[in-house]
């Protein structure tokens, strides 16, 4: 088959706005897998977190990595 014979319509367009979202990961390890778990956490600290829109976990769980990283014994 050609090229100009495949049928791309019924592929979704795409804008630059949606590559630039894009992550590449070629060359880089691989994210470790999250385990899911229930804490308990202060009403204020949620909403806080929450108040900063979408990715509240992500950021919650980035300052707790930063954290157990300055702690490490060296």
């Amino acid at each position: 088959m050609k090229d100009e014979d495949i049928d791309f319509t019924d592929i979704p367009l795409t804008t630059p706005e949606m590559w630039a979202k894009g992550i590449v990961r070629k060359g880089i390890k691989t994210i470790p897998p999250k385990r899911q778990l229930t804490l308990r956490l202060d009403e204020e600290v949620i909403e806080f977190f929450k108040g900063q829109g979408a990715g509240y976990q992500t950021r919650i769980n980035s300052l707790l990595k930063a954290y157990v990283d300055a702690h490490k014994s060296t």
